[in-house]
């Protein structure tokens, strides 16, 4: 019992010292990066934004995080649309999610969603992406429902 015991102890501490060692991995980590325009009344808004487009990059976003740039984002692509939740588990700074059906016109903001959370946000409709970038940034840009996305990622 002692042995199996200490054989468990030996692989958690493996799997633990593996984690640690491949956070700051995850973290740079990069996908491709495009600029995104979210044309609102106030005006043009600029961003450098990471592509997910595969299920793990996806299911990776911005997890682990503990900073992310003003400017940065990432644009999360689903072909063909689909209603998508996204939640805050491992994800270490607050997001506003911005759901977009196929014209890249905004239905739905989850905004300045809470750190390591798992409730769910997402519209009732089917959405072909979502740009998540800095919590509070929506609000403070007068970024809205019925605005609009442009990025050559959106083309795909």
């Amino acid at each position: 019992m002692v042995v199996a015991h200490g054989r468990r102890f030996a692989l958690g501490l493996i799997v633990g010292v593996l984690l640690v060692v491949a956070a700051p991995r995850l973290e740079a980590e990069t996908s491709e990066t495009v600029p995104v325009v979210v044309a609102t009344a106030t005006g043009e808004h600029l961003f450098r934004a990471e592509v997910a487009a595969t299920p793990a990059e996806r299911n990776r976003g911005l997890m682990f995080r503990e900073h992310m740039d003003q400017d940065a984002g990432m644009v999360f692509l689903f072909d063909p649309p689909q209603r998508a939740a996204f939640w805050m588990k491992n994800t270490l700074i607050p997001l506003d999610m911005l759901f977009l059906d196929r014209a890249g016109q905004i239905v739905f903001i989850a905004a300045n969603t809470e750190p390591l959370s798992e409730t769910s946000h997402g519209p009732a409709v089917p959405v072909s992406a979502v740009l998540e970038i800095n919590g509070g940034l929506s609000e403070r840009l007068g970024i809205d429902v019925g605005d609009t996305v442009r990025s050559p990622a959106l083309r795909r």
